[in-house]
């Protein structure tokens, strides 16, 4: 703990410094990160379950705006750790990378998104 780890997305050129504070081997893992309207934080809890499989469960707190804008980043941050679930499951399990963040975010969507809504205006 106390040292800054930096998260890297190097398809799209964004850092992130995550400050790690609670590591419970096999139990939660807590950071704190800038996330979208300032610092939040992330929990991920481990919950063993009886068929010997666990669940895992990722709440982030902290948001902060209007209305509009929570809803905003909780949809993003739910998208967000439900793909890295996804693509960490996939990979530990059966050894296939799934690419996810690079396919729901492919160079020069934000253009297209922008004049779809500009169009709906």
């Amino acid at each position: 703990m106390g040292k800054l780890v930096q998260w890297d997305w190097e398809m799209y050129d964004v850092s992130v410094q995550v400050n790690p504070k609670v590591i419970e081997p096999n139990e939660r893992i807590i950071i704190e990160w800038s996330g979208y309207s300032g610092p939040t934080t992330v929990e991920w809890k481990l919950v063993p379950l009886d068929d010997g499989t666990t669940f895992v469960r990722i709440t982030e707190s902290g948001f902060t705006g209007d209305a509009d804008d929570l809803v905003r980043y909780l949809v993003d941050s739910t998208q967000g750790f439900t793909w890295m679930l996804a693509g960490l499951k996939a990979l530990l399990e059966h050894g296939v990378r799934l690419n996810l963040t690079a396919d729901a975010h492919p160079k020069g969507l934000m253009d297209v998104e922008h004049r779809l809504a500009a169009a709906d205006r």
